[in-house]
Order: C-alpha cells, then structure tokens, then sequence
C-alpha cells in the first residue's frame, strides 16, 4: 500500500516551477499542470537557496493551488542545504518530497529520518540509479519515480538526439521497475520549449511507453502536455463497453466474452477499468479548476 497517496490522480503535466521566483510560485496556483514541483534545487543559484527554501514553505502553507498536487524538490543531503530543506518541508502540507540524485533505497531512507510521513518521489537521473531502479521502486515510502533525462545524457556523455536512443534503456528500465513495484513513472524534460513538434513527439514516445506523464519546464508545454497523455475518448468508450459488458448478469464467472465483435479477456477489463478511472479522475480535476477560477 502506498503512503498516504492517491495513485489513480492524473499526473500528465508536472511542471517544475523554480523556488526563487515568488512571480512563478504565484502564477503557479492559475496554470492548468497536473502537478507542480516548486524546485529548491537545479533551478536556484547557491545563493538564493536560503531564500527559495523560506518562499516554498510559506506558499505551500499558504495554499491555494486547488487540485494541482504541490510537490517540493529539495537539495541532496550531499550539499549544505539538503538537511535544511527536508526539516523546512517537513509537515508544511506537500503532497510530496522530490528526493534528487537518488543512487539507491538508502538515499530514501535519509531523506524520510528528516521527514514526517511526506510521499517520496525519486529522480532517476543516474546510471547507479537506474541499475538499483527494483530497489528503488520497492522502497515502502516512495511514490513516484520521475526520470532525470538532462543529468542521464550528461552522465552517459552521450548525445541529446531526436527519439533519444541513448536513454531508451534506462527509460525502460526505470519504467519496468516501477510498474513491477506498482508505482507512477513520469518521464523527463524537453529542452526546446519553441519546438512544438518536437515536443509533441517526445510526448507521444513517452505516453507509448507507457509513462504516466512528462515533466516540464515551462507553462506553454502544459497542454500539449495534458492533451497526449490524456486517454483517447474513443478508447474510453470502448473501455466503459468493455466494463459494462464484464459487469452484466450473463458474464459473470467468464473469463472470455465477446464485445463488438472482439473477443475480450479479464485483463483486457482491468485495462479498461484503470483507463476509465483516468479519464474519470481528469474529469473531475478539470470540473474543480472551472469551479475555483
């Protein structure tokens, strides 16, 4: 069972939002992303991240991101701010911790002895992390594994290409491990935030590996973003047939039916039970944001 975490909450849009700018925490609470990391890391000069640390604190306490789920990116326990930003963020109200640079569980495990009970989510962007990724992924307190695509090319020297070849392993790795451990895997970042194509197909690539969703770097990406990931209506459709025809009377007890000309298994069902849930869950996110705008 995972801590205190919703699993089923559409995470397709996560979009790193920088600790030092009170403007972007700000603009934060009107963006339509699924999910927000306020990054106290990558993102803040050394020596603004004192200061970052305090903003992040006091705009999670303060609220008022509605249904986008608030997640805080802290330091490494490696440098001289990690300790700090995990006793700063401990028991403010996040709805999780990103842990950066996460090699193996043991990393985990110091970062939660400075926590409370915060969801932990891991950034993959090592070759040690992705070779530990089982471990990683059957951590008990962590939720999330979130691919670190910029540190793994830089890591691996290895050049940033269309398709990205060089990091298909370690995406698949990373992916395998977390849906062996039932977890959520979001993957990394594109670069070109004026390259719209290209960033569409990274998307599609993700998706069709099955990612939950993609992290961003900038409000434009948000809906092209939402769009991709979100399930094809038509598919949805599909699934509610499949339910309701599994779900009828006459069915019960078969493993194998025949719905719209197509014979369909149980697993087929438990795939349309978890897509419908999706679309359903975005839904209901949606309806929440029109309703607090």
């Amino acid at each position: 069972m995972l801590p205190q975490f919703d699993a089923g909450r559409p995470r397709r849009s996560v979009l790193y939002m920088p600790g030092a700018n009170a403007r972007a925490l700000e603009k934060a609470r009107t963006l339509d992303a699924d999910a927000l990391i306020l990054d106290l890391e990558d993102a803040v000069a050394p020596d603004a991240k004192e200061d970052a640390r305090a903003q992040v604190v006091a705009a999670v306490k303060q609220g008022g991101y509605g249904p986008r789920e608030v997640i805080v990116r802290v330091n490494g326990l490696d440098t001289p701010w990690g300790a700090e930003d995990l006793a700063a963020v401990s028991g403010i109200g996040a709805d999780g911790v990103l842990i950066p640079k996460v090699n193996g569980p043991g990393d985990l495990d110091a970062a939660a002895q400075l926590l409370t009970d915060e969801p932990l989510w891991a950034m993959m962007e090592t070759p040690a992390a992705v070779f530990a990724a089982q471990e990683i992924a059957q951590h008990p307190l962590l939720c999330v594994m979130v691919m670190g695509t910029n540190d793994l090319v830089k890591e691996l020297k290895a050049a940033r290409v269309p398709g990205r070849a060089p990091l298909v392993t370690a995406l698949q790795m990373s992916l395998l491990a977390a849906r062996g451990a039932g977890r959520i895997a979001i993957d990394g970042v594109f670069n070109g935030i004026k390259d719209e194509a290209g960033f569409r197909d990274e998307c599609a690539q993700g998706r069709d590996f099955g990612f939950d969703g993609k992290t961003l770097i900038h409000p434009s990406q948000i809906a092209p973003c939402n769009e991709i990931f979100a399930p094809d209506a038509e598919a949805v459709a599909e699934a509610r047939e499949i339910i309701a025809a599994f779900d009828a009377p006459e069915a019960k007890g078969k493993g194998v039916i025949t719905v719209g000309g197509k014979m369909v298994e149980l697993l087929h069902a438990e795939e349309a039970r978890r897509l419908v849930a999706v679309a359903d869950a975005i839904a209901a996110k949606d309806a929440s944001s029109e309703a607090a705008s």
